[in-house]
């Protein structure tokens, strides 16, 4: 079969894999060995229980799971079926679930048992139990791949928007392809490959760019559950390829045990889904001999801009818009910008998303009538076209590789009794990147952090509480009477 088509994804994964199905594809930390044959035939009797659950091309499929091998075969499943994956962040609350399920409408949701509050929901747990794994011993299993379109939908991740409430990013199969096709080439993988995968598999970096990349070349990758640095190092030694967040690279460093040996035969190192700093990227080439490659992209675009292969990787700079895509930097009303003048990253691509699930608004104030994506990150663009990010023109915080929106947590904490208003922001930290800051004002007495804590513990995932508060009188404002956070950022930088 030829892969130069178009149509479902799920079809180019499995054509890659076509001659090696013998060989591995998944390693777990346990050290069991799936292979690509294996691993195909578990996707297409997932794929015929998803449907005898009620899943019908185009319907979304909500997944709260832990990572797994599983979890792995139910996304490529949810294609083969013609159904949408909707990943979710296993550390979300009920309440944030709630949020998701309501706006996807899924016809079917896969959770952890644990979380299994709903006797409609089908379950998932990390050892591979649970009543999906049960329905898919008991169905016929889906041999052959649902004919999609192009323009289908293939995915939705959810990104937090100007208003705190998240917003799906709608991926469509010919977008996952040119994304994956576009990084296949430009870091030029080979069969010859092998990945080690750290990252979560509920966000781009993890579940598309590390696992498509490996998957068009059929290689092994040895499948971390979680980020270990002693563990990493150990596969490094017999690996090619690593992909990571900044935070991944900063405990790397701070273990004596990576040195150039163990990076011996080690091609590529990869960063994204944070800023990565100058010191870090300068402190790993003088720890291993490696400069790593930066690149950019966004749950809305997939990864669109990046350093190159062979060339030069210069610390702080993204480098360039890769094959397939267009990038610019405009000023407000969306007209070029000079050679390294600062303005917002605009992006054009057929791997860009097709919408916003169910906001037309928002869609279409992300766009420009000629098809331009307004990224809302800032940056400046060097006269050969090298990309260079300024920060974001949102108040946005990445820390440890997540992305947490400040309204949402500021909407919770306004809502405690004794906190008049409070103001969220991320300060530097030398671990995450950013660590979440809460600034309140409180009537009387401070509340106190239990108070807090439990309100937070209620509503938001972990990751999302403040590591840090300060109680003050006031907050800064300008004279239309919005919050300064710049200022609060230098206050309490």
């Amino acid at each position: 079969m030829s892969t130069a088509g178009g149509g479902n994804f799920a079809t180019d994964l499995l054509e890659a894999a076509v001659g090696r199905m013998a060989g591995v594809f998944l390693t777990d930390d346990d050290g069991t060995e799936l292979t690509y044959g294996a691993f195909f035939d578990q996707v297409q009797h997932v794929a015929g229980a998803l449907i005898g659950a009620g899943a019908q091309p185009g319907d979304r499929v909500v997944v709260q799971v832990e990572k797994s091998p599983d979890a792995v075969v139910l996304y490529v499943a949810c294609l083969w079926a013609g159904a949408v994956h909707v990943p979710l962040n296993p550390a979300f609350t009920a309440d944030e679930r709630a949020y998701f399920i309501a706006d996807a409408t899924p016809s079917v949701v896969v959770v952890d048992p644990h979380h299994a509050t709903d006797p409609t929901w089908l379950t998932l747990a990390p050892d591979g139990n649970g009543s999906l794994p049960d329905r898919s011993a008991e169905i016929e299993p889906l041999r052959a791949p649902v004919p999609r379109a192009d323009d289908d939908l293939a995915a939705i991740l959810y990104t937090s928007g100007t208003t705190g409430r998240p917003k799906g990013a709608a991926l469509t199969h010919d977008g996952l392809r040119a994304n994956a096709r576009s990084l296949h080439g430009a870091w030029q993988f080979s069969a010859d490959d092998r990945l080690v995968h750290g990252l979560p598999i509920f966000h781009v970096h993890g579940l598309f760019v590390a696992l498509h990349c490996a998957m068009l070349s059929a290689i092994p990758v040895r499948f971390h559950r979680r980020f270990d640095a002693d563990a990493v190092i150990d596969d490094l030694t017999d690996a090619t390829v690593f992909m990571g967040v900044p935070t991944h690279y900063r405990r790397l460093c701070a273990t004596e045990r990576l040195t150039p040996h163990v990076c011996a035969s080690m091609r590529l190192f990869t960063c994204g889904s944070a800023p990565l700093s100058e010191a870090a990227f300068d402190e790993f080439a003088t720890r291993t001999g490696h400069r790593i490659c930066e690149r950019y992209g966004m749950s809305e675009t997939g990864i669109t801009i990046s350093n190159p292969y062979d060339g030069d990787r210069i610390a702080g700079s993204v480098g360039y818009a890769l094959p397939g895509v267009e990038a610019r930097i405009v000023d407000a009303d969306g007209n070029d910008v000079g050679s390294e003048t600062v303005g917002v990253v605009a992006i054009r691509s057929r791997q860009v998303m097709r919408e916003y699930w169910g906001r037309p608004d928002a869609t279409a104030a992300a766009y420009t009538a000629d098809g331009w994506f307004i990224t809302g990150d800032m940056g400046a663009m060097a006269a050969d076209g090298r990309i260079t990010l300024q920060g974001r023109a949102s108040d946005m915080i990445i820390s440890g590789g997540e992305n947490v929106y400040p309204k949402e947590i500021e909407l919770v904490l306004d809502e405690i009794p004794g906190v008049v208003e409070s103001a969220v922001i991320g300060v530097p930290d030398a671990d995450f990147g950013e660590r979440v800051m809460a600034v309140l004002v409180c009537a009387g007495n401070h509340v106190d952090h239990e108070t807090i804590r439990s309100a937070l513990d209620a509503s938001l995932a972990r990751f999302k509480h403040p590591r840090r508060y300060e109680f003050v009188d006031d907050l800064p404002r300008n004279a239309m009477g919005k919050v300064q956070k710049s200022e609060l950022r230098r206050r309490y930088s």
